[in-house]
């Protein structure tokens, strides 16, 4: 029998779509292992990482010759791997995707943006319009969730899926992004609840880097 080869997930601590591959894999129970990508300096643009992933970018899970990239298709492999996380009919597999898709192009998509623009980009090269605009965009998807769970406690069944871990990818962060808690009693409720998950660990305590260790 061959040697289990433990899981490594190509990541960094202020990577909010590396987080939801990160934290999908401590919840579903999976052996894994952080190799760091050292973004700031360019470590996702080299040779060796283009050729792991062509787009250039963190996360990427490697289980043995599988090589996955994509946030959210890694949380959809583990869950599917682990038979956690991902809901119990294809009814409710198609709601886990639709809040997936939704998080990708609505909400993470522009958080992520955001928080870049307005804590990691140089500060004369912020453009307060671009930040006001997606300052605004964020605000209306956040409202689309605050929404959703005021009727529910997850957004795609009676427990937490690769949904809600996709969703809260980047609500944990600490720098600001124009995301305050207090604005959506609902988001805060949920929050809390997913870190109450055993297991659940904020961003930078579960992966490697952080702006502190750049400061």
């Amino acid at each position: 029998m061959g040697r289990h080869q433990m899981m490594k997930l190509h990541c960094f601590g202020e990577s909010g779509n590396a987080y939801k591959a990160a934290l999908t894999l401590t919840l579903a129970d999976q052996e894994w292992e952080p190799v760091f990508v050292d973004f700031f300096n360019g470590g996702a643009r080299t040779p060796e990482f283009i050729a792991l992933n062509e787009m250039g970018e963190v996360p990427v899970l490697e289980d043995g010759d599988t090589v996955l990239t994509q946030s959210g298709v890694i949380q959809d492999y583990i869950s599917s791997k682990s038979g956690k996380l991902g809901g119990t009919s294809a009814a409710q597999r198609r709601e886990v995707l639709r809040w997936m898709f939704f998080d990708n192009h609505k909400l993470s998509g522009i958080a992520g943006m955001l928080r870049f623009q307005m804590n990691f980009l140089p500060e004369d090269k912020r453009n307060a319009d671009v930040i006001a605009f997606n300052t605004m965009r964020l605000g209306s998807a956040l409202k689309v969730v605050d929404r959703a769970l005021s009727n529910r406690s997850w957004l795609a069944g009676d427990d937490a899926t690769i949904a809600d871990l996709a969703c809260c990818g980047y609500l944990y962060y600490p720098e600001p992004f124009s995301f305050d808690r207090a604005d959506y009693p609902n988001i805060d409720r949920w929050l809390d609840a997913i870190a109450a998950l055993p297991g659940w660990k904020a961003p930078y305590d579960l992966m490697p880097g952080s702006p502190a260790d750049r400061a």
